[in-house]
């Protein structure tokens, strides 16, 4: 890769195409968990988004299994080899098998070059002796940290590119969690504080995105891979992570809420780059994202309990078209290593979907997806598919930038808040929620004002190098 020189960066800040002006969907009843507009077919003829739900497997290895290159091959492939073996017992079709690279799988390419090619073999092995059809995501680790290394001209920068361009060879899927902007979050999370989200996520992250992104989509292309997707999980997961649960008090859950119809805005910079999609499934913002895009998207929520609690464990199925459980550490349980176990729940949750699809009633599945879901928290309210066509139809209505779509997301998730009397607050959330739309609508209508005062307010933030955004 052609290193990007100080003076290039300030001419040519980001290559952003133009920002989308439509949705996919003409209304959010045209959603379905299985089908998308633009489904994505892998070399090898597996099928996303075409009629059916998929499982994602995606195991984790064990701390100290990284410690060398044939201890993390061998982690893997026990891993890898047990959701292949429990999909052919139990009668699970076809899976996707994310590898979720640890750290030392980027700062080595050969070393996820190597864990790749053995995955994928392992899938032809059961494609050929079973029929099993299978496909690979591999998702490089982001390994820049905003604040220590610049974040398009370094040595880690350049190992994560180097690093795609060996995974590529071998994987069907693409994916990275960016980190674009998150040393500005972190300052702003712990104060409550929306406008630094705001800049973190929908100008900082989204141009991070921009520029990273074309790198990985241009990557993919010459390799025959799909680019997938993004996620913003470093910063409206974070958000959503310290609100907590009904007792926590660190972060208001309408920030966090706010948060993640911003995150909509800066995710979907990836696909206007040209990533096809499946989305990243720690995107808990995918909902909103397939409502503009029609790519297919993978999802998170009650089976992926094993890494992270959430308020909207089922409804996040509404629309999938992949049903993942985020993460699994590597270890034996009593129905099987864990990996066996959460294939298993993962291939019983998209049989029942499937099922539905093919009685008829795929409707009434997923209004109980959603309604168990639907007022259990302001998050969880916005997801819904209503909500999130209606905070995606904001967001290409107002898509002067990056930050007037995030914007309109954030005021638009707002009133849809406050207008429904059956989401019920706390006196704590309401005066929050009230707050932050007066913050909202006090900020300056145009993405240039809004930097500038940014750069003021957030410039002598420890670690923060406008540089690194091209500003």
């Amino acid at each position: 890769m052609e290193r990007i020189s100080t003076t290039d960066r300030e001419t040519n800040p980001a290559p952003m195409r133009p920002l989308t002006d439509s949705m996919a969907y003409s209304s959010s009843d045209e959603m379905m968990f299985g089908t998308a507009l633009n489904p994505v077919e892998t070399k090898d003829g597996l099928t996303i988004g075409g009629g059916q739900v998929l499982p994602e497997i995606v195991p984790h290895p064990r701390p100290g299994s990284e410690q060398t290159l044939k201890t993390l091959l061998r982690e893997f492939e026990r891993a890898n080899q047990d959701a292949l073996e429990r999909c052919v017992t139990i009668g699970i079709p076809a899976i996707v098998i994310e590898n979720e690279h640890v750290s030392q799988m980027t700062r080595h390419a050969d070393w996820g070059m190597e864990i790749t090619a053995q995955t994928q073999q392992q899938i032809e092995s059961y494609k050929a002796k079973y029929g099993l059809q299978a496909a690979l995501r591999a998702t490089i680790a982001d390994i820049r940290k905003p604040g220590m290394v610049d974040m398009r001209e370094s040595d880690r920068t350049q190992e994560i590119l180097d690093a795609f361009k060996a995974c590529a060879r071998h994987a069907d899927i693409l994916s990275i969690e960016s980190l674009g902007g998150k040393e500005i979050s972190d300052y702003s999370i712990i104060r409550n504080d929306l406008t630094g989200m705001l800049f973190a996520q929908a100008v900082l992250g989204a141009r991070d995105m921009a520029w990273l992104w074309s790198h990985i989509v241009s990557i993919a292309n010459e390799n025959g891979c799909i680019p997938g997707g993004d996620t913003d999980c470093a910063q409206a997961n974070t958000a959503m992570f310290m609100a907590g649960g009904f007792i926590s008090r660190d972060v208001s859950h309408t920030l966090a809420t706010f948060c993640r119809a911003v995150s909509a805005s800066r995710s979907l910079v990836a696909y206007e780059m040209g990533a096809i999609g499946p989305a990243k499934d720690c995107a808990y913002e995918n909902p909103i994202i397939k409502a503009i895009t029609g790519i297919p998207i993978s999802t998170i929520g009650k089976t992926a309990a094993c890494a992270n609690m959430d308020l909207c464990g089922n409804l996040m199925a509404a629309v999938c078209d992949l049903w993942s459980n985020e993460a699994v550490e590597y270890h034996p349980m009593f129905g099987g290593s864990s990996v066996e176990v959460f294939t298993e729940i993962l291939g019983y949750d998209v049989a029942a979907m499937n099922s539905a699809i093919q009685l008829g009633f795929q409707k009434e599945y997923q209004a109980c997806l959603i309604n168990s879901d639907r007022y259990r928290s302001p998050q969880s309210f916005i997801l819904c598919p209503d909500n999130a066509w209606a905070i995606g139809k904001a967001m290409v209505t107002n898509n002067a930038s990056c930050y007037t779509r995030a914007r309109a997301a954030a005021l638009t998730c707002g009133e849809l808040m406050l207008a429904d009397s059956n989401l019920h607050f706390t006196n704590f959330e309401k005066d929050a929620l009230l707050e932050y739309m007066r913050e909202l609508e006090a900020l300056p209508d145009e993405e240039d004002d809004f930097i500038d005062r940014c750069l003021k307010r957030y410039g002598k933030v420890k670690g923060f190098k406008p540089a690194s955004y091209g500003l």
